[in-house]
């Protein structure tokens, strides 16, 4: 939804993938030179598969495996591409030996517990998930003992999982200033986000549920990454960049990218960014209240060239009081 907000021009890098090159062959293994040996390379995987909500060629090329893989390389003794997957007997592991497993090409079938890119506060090593990480572990023994490959994806679990009380307490600190009346500029007094709707951008169905959030019972908010209060962009960073960096690190081996750069630190740091937020919130407020000073959000919120481009700007225009979901059902809504 935050890509779908914005105009056309700021969503290439978006629909260059999420289009019909997702269905292409000439994607992985280039139509101009439709070589096998070439869509093996971990490069093939790079123009898509990395950047900020999607961290795995970072996660991958900074792990042990990658450096081992960028050096060797180059040497058909240690990574000989012209054989088959399921032939392959490489000196480290490339993205295709392990998520494409024998030449199998439905990618996601040797992956993590997707879960949103990391971004849920799921338990990977819940029992619901344990025939997907026994064949994670089927992988990994290809070089190491099971018991290794256990132990390191128990980190990443526990790593996750003090990732997900950062960002409960960040998403935590901007609920409680929307309550308190201090959220601003409120879901009222903005354009309207991608589906047409006034509803604050962090009630996600249950999660933030009622109408004291904006919206009907049940009824979701749009994540949004322009146009919203700081706060909520910080929210929105927390656990849509930093969370995201902290599963990929791990899962990848990337311990470091994990930790450092923009991984667990960074989420550190937007943590104490939403307090220092809320606490200068705050403290407006009472001066506010103290001089009698009535606050209105400043127009542009609802206004501007850049607004006007907006899905949602144009959906209350053209269609009063339906919201995209409305509109879906209706043949031509689109053009």
């Amino acid at each position: 939804a935050w890509s779908i907000e914005r105009p056309p021009g700021d969503t290439a890098g978006c629909t260059f993938c999420h289009t019909s090159s997702e269905e292409r062959c000439g994607t992985c293994h280039q139509r101009h030179q439709f070589d096998p040996a070439v869509a093996r390379h971990s490069e093939q995987c790079k123009a898509c598969h990395w950047g900020k909500d999607h961290r795995d060629w970072e996660a991958y090329d900074i792990s042990i495996h990658g450096v081992v893989y960028q050096v060797n390389k180059w040497n058909p003794t240690e990574f000989d591409f012209s054989k088959k997957l399921a032939d392959a007997d490489y000196v480290g592991p490339t993205c295709q030996y392990c998520h494409m497993r024998g030449g199998h090409h439905n990618v996601q079938r040797l992956s993590t517990v997707y879960t949103s890119m990391g971004m849920s506060n799921a338990d990977r090593g819940a029992p619901l998930w344990k025939e997907k990480r026994d064949t994670w572990v089927s992988v990994c023994d290809d070089c190491h003992s099971p018991r290794f490959a256990r132990e390191n994806l128990q980190a990443m679990d526990e790593a996750c999982k003090d990732a997900g009380l950062k960002y409960t307490e960040t998403f935590k600190v901007a609920e409680n200033l929307m309550l308190d009346g201090m959220g601003e500029p409120m879901p009222k007094d903005l354009a309207p986000d991608w589906s047409g709707q006034h509803i604050w951008s962090l009630k996600i169905g249950a999660y933030h549920d009622g109408p004291k959030y904006g919206g009907a019972q049940g009824e979701s908010g749009e994540f949004r990454m322009s146009n919203c209060s700081d706060i909520e962009r910080i929210c929105f960073e927390s656990v849509g960049y930093w969370m995201t960096y902290i599963m990929k690190g791990m899962a990848h081996g990337s311990w470091n990218d994990a930790t450092y750069c923009d991984g667990s630190f960074g989420m550190d740091r937007w943590l104490v960014k939403a307090k220092a937020a809320s606490e200068q919130a705050r403290r407006f407020t009472a001066l506010e209240k103290e001089t009698g000073i009535n606050w209105v959000p400043s127009e542009f919120w609802r206004k501007g060239d850049y607004l006007e481009q907006l899905t949602g700007t144009r959906i209350v225009k053209e269609f009063p009081g339906k919201t995209i979901f409305d509109l879906c059902p209706e043949p031509g809504w689109l053009d």
